[in-house]
């Protein structure tokens, strides 16, 4: 049965609009997370290096990129949605960030060199 459905879903042309309308509804719910859980590192940041390493230190400014990204990306998408570029390039750039922040040292650890 499940074969069957499928298809024909694809082709009747639901299924793009079942996918668009569930990434309407999830990717702000994504960025929401994305700026709890920089808040979290943020203060863990703060905890241990103290408060100019959110300026002068690599995960500091990452984390302030990914913050001013997460309130234009809601700050867009309540006061001018039909920005889709924006939307998509400031996710885009959180997700970078994201990535450049797994490959940093752990606050606190020890420096390898």
């Amino acid at each position: 049965m499940q074969f069957v459905v499928l298809p024909a879903i694809g082709q009747s042309g639901l299924a793009p609009l079942l996918v668009q309308e569930v990434a309407t509804r999830l990717v702000p719910l994504l960025v929401g997370l994305t700026a709890v859980c920089v808040a979290l590192q943020a203060f863990a940041l703060l905890r241990s290096e103290g408060l100019s390493s959110l300026l002068r230190d690599m995960r500091g400014q990452l984390l302030l990129t990914v913050a001013v990204m997460a309130m234009s990306y809601f700050a867009v998408l309540r006061y001018w949605p039909e920005a889709e570029y924006w939307l998509r390039f400031s996710y885009l750039v959180m997700a970078f960030c994201g990535l450049l922040l797994v490959l940093q040292p752990v606050p606190g650890a020890p420096v390898r060199r």
